[in-house]
């Protein structure tokens, strides 16, 4: 612990040289899977990148002491030698745990047991003027502060220390593919799997259209029955996982009523996702007219994993001409929602993938969500169901600005939530409609963070500030070059391939920055 204390010090150093100041600051954890653009500069930056460790898993108890910027494939490898894994694993391996708290998580395994935050049992924050403290979701120790914290982005603390809930793995994930063609049968059949108490650890889905959706349920095992080969999804000669699941729903339509079971490694159901980035990476190969095959897929590889993905992401700026959002609706909604969707968007594939929000733990009213504590984990209303809606949007800003404020208000319509992780283009009373601002800002203030940039502040996205910089002949110019194709994606490539730090800009940049500064007011 002593080499963890030493970097809690100086985190909590840096905070308070901020807080003297009352200088907002961004947090720097070396990664992100946020499509948000970074906007950290060494001069605004705490470093957090060093809390990277994995402190110590505990059998008895089933939980592990990890620092925030321990990514899922690393919990995963330090808690299976100890024969357990997390409740809930983010499907990209490069999510971390300090990120799944800070920015609502939700995978496979969350109707069940939640989305991230609620297999935390404690927290150690560094409070926004320094001082280091523990806050607890079960003891009733500053329970305020670790739901505020939960999902807030950074915005009230600097999250150090985490205590994460595990339980046993098995070798195996026995998945069994079934094909629905109607919108209420894939209710009624993710309803019967995710209400058969403990039989189900998995359920997710496949939407390919509306009148097909492949839905997969999982159940831990350690039985490979006699005769059949483990299904492999992690390795280059594999295929992507939704490659796979398109395979079977052809030939699942010839015997509609059939299901096809495999067992899938561990490992590889977990991250199964990780190769293509669910189907996003698709796009890429449809932006540079590149042939779309197994050969290609092999040859390409080494781009198709969701870390070097993201990389790609941020260096290219192309997050602004796709849609990347996730949403949950209410279960009587979702028939709606789909109508809807398929009539605005057309976007197809479709991630479902049912949570369980309901929080039914003492004091937990606090934060953004605070109304999931007055939720009944035991009714519909408990859950809800998240969609990931990820395809081609307008190439044109206002027409692309407009196609995400119409998904915006769509899921404000239907009593659903947004997910923050993405690029939020509400207006902020239209933000503040959504999530509990009072209860947020309460804790905030409670614990000396008001001076700070909301979460508002931090994931919206200033549509009147892009306009009025591009009312400046320079910035015109740049833009009208930068929309000529391919030269974003090239740029990205390039930038990928050469490695460095793409999210925290290096001293020559802030000096160079504002060297052009002075000259400016000169």
């Amino acid at each position: 612990m002593q080499a963890h204390d030493d970097a809690v010090r100086a985190v909590a150093a840096q905070v308070r040289h901020f807080f003297e100041r009352k200088q907002p600051y961004r947090i720097y954890h070396g990664s992100t899977n946020s499509t948000r653009a970074s906007q950290r500069r060494l001069d605004n930056t705490v470093n957090t990148s060093s809390l990277d460790r994995v402190l110590s898993v505990d059998v008895s108890k089933k939980t592990a002491l990890v620092e925030p910027n321990v990514p899922m494939d690393s919990l995963v490898a330090a808690t299976l030698k100890s024969g357990l894994i997390p409740l809930v694993v983010m499907e990209f391996p490069g999510i971390t745990v300090g990120g799944g708290f800070s920015g609502t998580s939700g995978e496979s395994s969350s109707f069940r047991h939640g989305p991230f935050e609620n297999t935390i049992n404690w927290i150690e924050i560094v409070l926004p003027n320094g001082h280091v403290t523990k806050a607890s979701r079960t003891t009733g120790e500053k329970t305020d502060l670790f739901w505020g914290a939960a999902s807030a982005f950074g915005t009230i603390g600097v999250v150090t220390l985490l205590e994460v809930r595990l339980r046993e793995a098995k070798q195996y994930v026995q998945l069994t593919y079934s094909l629905r063609d109607t919108l209420a049968s894939v209710d009624a059949k993710i309803r019967q799997e995710t209400t058969v108490a403990e039989q189900v650890d998995y359920v997710d889905a496949i939407m390919f259209s509306k009148d097909s959706t492949v839905v997969c349920s999982g159940r831990l095992t350690d039985n490979l029955p006699e005769g059949a080969t483990p299904r492999r999804l992690t390795r280059s000669r594999d295929p992507w996982f939704y490659i796979h699941v398109r395979r079977l729903q052809k030939r699942l339509c010839s015997s509609p009523s059939a299901e096809v079971t495999e067992y899938i490694p561990l490992v590889d159901y977990l991250f199964r996702y990780d190769r293509g980035g669910f189907w996003v990476a698709f796009y890429a190969f449809r932006y540079f007219i590149t042939p779309f095959n197994r050969i290609t897929r092999f040859i390409l590889d080494p781009f198709m994993h969701t870390r070097t993905m993201y990389r790609a992401l941020h260096q290219s700026g192309l997050a602004n001409n796709y849609l990347v959002q996730d949403v949950g609706i209410p279960y009587d909604k979702v028939a709606e929602f789909i109508d809807w969707l398929d009539d605005a968007f057309h976007i197809y594939p479709l991630w479902l993938c049912p949570l369980r929000i309901a929080r039914d733990t003492p004091g937990a009213n606090h934060g953004l969500h605070s109304d999931f504590a007055a939720l009944d984990p035991t009714s519909e209303a408990g859950g809800i169901m998240n969609f990931g809606i990820w395809g081609p949007g307008s190439f044109d800003r206002r027409e692309f600005v407009a196609q995400n404020r119409q998904l915006e208000q769509k899921v404000q319509e239907l009593g659903g939530k947004k997910w923050l992780y993405a690029h939020a283009y509400y207006t902020e009373d239209e933000f503040w409609a959504q999530y509990d601002r009072k209860s947020y800002d309460a804790v905030r203030a409670k614990y000396g963070a008001d001076w700070m940039p909301s979460v508002y502040d931090k994931v919206k996205v200033d549509i009147d500030a892009e306009e009025r910089k591009l009312r400046q002949w320079g910035p015109w110019l740049l833009a009208l070059f930068w929309s000529i194709w391919p030269l974003k994606g090239l740029y990205g490539v390039m930038m990928t391939i050469l490695g460095g730090d793409y999210l925290l800009r290096t001293s020559n940049q802030v000096q160079h920055a504002q060297q052009a500064l002075k000259e400016h007011q000169a």
